[in-house]
């Protein structure tokens, strides 16, 4: 198990789409998006980070960033980043 610091991520396009994700590198992670190396996010255009929370490891970030794409609802996500804290847990 890894017991390194990780994060779950949240991205926002200039049209309102985000995109949610989860690394123990966030800077070396954004880099890849902003330089289009992620495919998911290639053609998102601009991205800005809106939100980020960290977790004791990168499997539990990964569990968080799995349910909160499961919710499939843009509203929750919303709420999230303007309260700026997720609030699930594993």
């Amino acid at each position: 198990m890894n017991t390194n610091q990780a994060y779950v991520y949240i991205l926002k396009n200039d049209s309102g789409k985000f995109y949610i994700g989860s690394t123990n590198d966030l800077n070396r992670r954004l880099k890849q998006h902003k330089s289009g190396h992620t495919q998911t996010t290639h053609n998102m255009g601009s991205l800005k980070l809106v939100l980020k929370q960290s977790y004791p490891s990168l499997e539990v970030a990964r569990k968080i960033e799995i349910k909160i794409k499961k919710l499939k609802r843009k509203d929750y996500i919303e709420k999230m980043v303007k309260e700026g804290y997720i609030r699930l847990e594993v």
